[in-house]
């Protein structure tokens, strides 16, 4: 494979059922990420050329690099997937994926309860089957995403790893967490700095990621090649500028306000293009009122904008607190 066309992110944004959707990767990617994932796809809805499955494979061309990731557990219906999206919704203003990302990883008990997700984690041999099935389905790289393992008793993120890698794999993202686990307790990082001694080919180390001195910290307890920000992104964007200026030893500049402000309309208008005002408004309420949290007059903000139903009432209420220093 071509150099250039490997996935090798120092920091990326991890995919999110429900944020990662186009307008968070194009922000991401303007304040550093070097690689985006999409919100997981289903490789069976693929196969059956479900339209709302094609909106969540578009992507714009001022995204970066982006990864579209498939989910499910039967090696064919994924090769076929892949092979569709190599080239997904590619024309009239959209371009194709840097990569597939195989999901290795999603805990919640649907996708679990069907035997994908972090549940093909119980078998490492479907594991190398599935990547290499994907593998010889699609030139571009395949990534995958895993946690270490289905619980405390059955932590094999190392074997996982080793099989998907076997398979063709190019870069293992790691979640320190088992499934059980969720998003609670505290992440791995002994486990993701075995994954990285037992591998060679790039791991990328995820988990409560939150600030520059995590990422420096997470990188130099686990020797993984770079991080991936998950919920630490979530109305952070800025958090990918502050992590290459700390690698780099370049000074970072926090935004001010009003560049917070400004960022999560762009974020809106964007989300607004992509599915209509109602939905978008609706869907952002969860992500745009965390662009001024832990400042003052956040709480004010949150409620106000779980009420507002239009951009326009949005847009108000953020530049009439900003200009009335009731936010600072």
């Amino acid at each position: 494979m071509e150099e250039s066309k490997r996935i090798i992110p120092r920091v990326m944004l991890a995919p999110m059922a429900g944020y990662s959707d186009s307008a968070m990767r194009v922000i991401c990617a303007k304040y550093g990420a070097e690689y985006t994932v999409t919100e997981m796809i289903s490789a069976k809805a693929v196969t059956f050329g479900d339209k709302k499955t094609a909106a969540l494979a578009a992507i714009r061309p001022d995204e970066g690099r982006v990864g579209l990731q498939i989910f499910g557990s039967e090696p064919d219906v994924m090769a076929n997937a892949a092979e569709r999206l190599s080239c997904a919704v590619e024309g009239d203003g959209f371009v194709a994926p840097a990569a597939i990302d195989v999901n290795m990883g999603c805990p919640v008990n649907k996708i679990y309860g069907n035997g994908e997700g972090s549940a093909l984690m119980k078998s490492p041999e479907l594991i190398e089957k599935i990547t290499r099935a994907v593998v010889g389905a699609t030139a571009l790289p395949v990534t995958v995403k895993m946690r270490i393992g289905v619980d405390a008793q059955h932590i094999n993120a190392v074997e996982c790893a080793l099989a998907a890698q076997e398979g063709g794999a190019t870069m293992i993202c790691v979640h320190g967490r088992t499934r059980v686990e969720l998003y609670s307790g505290t992440v791995h990082r002994d486990v993701i700095r075995d994954v990285n001694k037992h591998l060679h080919i790039p791991v990328i180390a995820n988990g409560d990621i939150r600030c520059a001195a995590d990422a420096l910290s997470m990188l130099s307890e686990t020797g993984a090649y770079g991080v991936a920000i998950g919920r630490g992104a979530v109305g952070n964007p800025f958090i990918f500028s502050e992590i290459l200026a700390a690698l780099d030893g370049g000074e970072y500049v926090p935004p001010t306000l009003r560049e917070r402000v400004d960022t999560a309309l762009l974020q809106l208008r964007l989300s607004i293009e992509e599915k209509g005002e109602a939905r978008a408004v609706n869907e952002a309420r969860k992500q745009i009122a965390l662009y001024l949290s832990g400042f003052r007059g956040a709480a004010k903000i949150r409620g106000a904008i779980n009420t507002a139903t239009t951009y326009a009432e949005v847009e108000r209420v953020f530049y009439e607190l900003l200009s009335a220093g009731e936010i600072s």
